[in-house]
């Protein structure tokens, strides 16, 4: 059965990037929510003031792949422990923050939480938002598959291709235990 998910872990190519390589994954659209303009633009939601984060709406199989499995990637290739940035991205619109679809995923996200606590660095907490789904907007065209599309852009060698060969191998242990689980 397909479902959606919806995250926001930085910068919106690097995220969509790691989640095209999932089996189960059908689409992966980078655009914009959580913020108080209707059909933001790529500039305003940059000047961090129409409150939008940089997100990825995700359908997905899930009899192939569990939401529990895509959370775990997805806290495992950005840093949940910065507030509004992702490296040398900074912003509101870069925070970590997973917007839930329905409260069985609010659930899902709280257990995941609870297990990836007890790994962090000491001090180091855990500051990804939780949020109810609202209306999500497609980012504009440029901004679709980009890393697939500009893989030789120095932003996609320098950061996207490190997040993706991460995905990869937390994707590889995931495989091993099953996807679905």
């Amino acid at each position: 059965m397909l479902n959606k998910a919806t995250f926001a872990g930085g910068c919106f190519w690097c995220t969509e990037a790691v989640f095209r390589q999932v089996p189960g994954v059908k689409s992966v659209t980078p655009g914009y929510t959580g913020g108080v303009v209707a059909n933001p633009g790529y500039e305003q939601v940059c000047s961090g003031r129409t409150g939008h984060a940089e997100a990825v709406e995700i359908e997905f199989d899930d009899e192939v792949v569990s939401y529990e499995n895509l959370l775990r990637l997805f806290f495992a290739t950005h840093d949940p422990t910065t507030p509004n940035r992702q490296g040398h991205d900074v912003g509101t619109q870069y925070r970590s923050a997973v917007f839930w679809h329905f409260p069985e995923q609010e659930a899902v996200l709280a257990r995941v939480m609870d297990e990836l606590r007890p790994t962090l660095p000491p001090g180091a907490q855990i500051v990804t938002q939780s949020q109810p789904a609202g209306t999500f907007y497609p980012a504009e065209t440029e901004h679709q598959r980009y890393y697939e599309l500009n893989p030789y852009a120095p932003y996609c060698r320098a950061v996207i291709a490190g997040k993706v060969m991460k995905g990869e191998q937390v994707l590889a242990m995931l495989q091993q235990r099953g996807l679905a689980d």
